[in-house]
């Protein structure tokens, strides 16, 4: 069941085959099913793991807030290859029996808009039109919109190796904006014992951008001489 055990290399080796074409576990954004897998983990893959490393990081980027996350988290067991084909063969299964459905079911591409009027007068026809343009109409709004969001890695750069680089993480996270999710963050060894911060971010596209965050973090230039995005991954 599921990718087997997490804490050894052919665990970890499924996790990594199994992300070769997927962003996430399961769907096309993060979810319980994500923070699921992430917390049977004992920490990051090794580099090689490429996939898997690559997931990792980016769900460690939502880890002060993984309850919000949508989904209901489910065993680790649940997840994985055996999982996706199970779900693959029950979808198959039921292929007949959706495709036998009547034309009034969910799949919009089967949304009768305009049937056969034949047996109605003209003010009959305007009114069941005008009805089935309203049942349309509100079918579409309550589909769920989808946010536009990327995940950053910045390069924070101090003046030199005497800065504050607690002072200056501080500096970092104080910058705040709707849509900014702050997430994990490091030090990297640059030279002659300085040392950049490595600090990863979610974005909503829409609201907030790299220019606004390279502006609102260098505002603080008593401790940061520059910044620098080192990823950009639409997520």
């Amino acid at each position: 069941m599921g990718f087997g055990d997490l804490h050894k290399p052919d665990g970890l080796k499924t996790l990594n085959k199994f992300l070769e074409d997927k962003s996430y576990i399961d769907g096309f954004q993060p979810s319980q099913a994500d923070v699921a897998v992430y917390q049977a983990l004992t920490g990051a893959p090794a580099g090689d793991l490429v996939n898997a490393l690559r997931w990792y990081k980016h769900i460690s980027s939502y880890s002060k807030d993984l309850k919000a996350l949508p989904g209901v988290k489910q065993h680790v067991d649940s997840y994985g290859p055996a999982a996706t084909a199970g779900a693959a063969a029950a979808s198959s299964k039921a292929a007949p029996a959706a495709k036998a459905a009547p034309a009034g079911g969910d799949d919009e591409d089967d949304f009768e808009l305009f049937g056969s009027d034949d047996e109605v007068d003209d003010e009959e026809a305007e009114r069941v039109k005008a009805e089935r343009v309203a049942a349309y109409a509100a079918k579409k709004s309550t589909k769920a919109v989808i946010i536009a969001k990327s995940s950053l890695v910045l390069d924070v750069k101090p003046w030199d190796d005497e800065t504050d680089m607690a002072k200056l993480e501080e500096c970092v996270r104080s910058v705040q904006a709707d849509g900014l999710l702050w997430g994990a963050s490091k030090l990297v060894p640059l030279a002659y014992g300085i040392k950049k911060l490595q600090i990863t971010c979610v974005v909503e596209d829409d609201k907030v951008g790299t220019d606004f965050l390279e502006e609102e973090i260098t505002k603080h230039e008593e401790f940061i001489q520059s910044v620098d995005v080192a990823a950009f991954n639409k997520i």
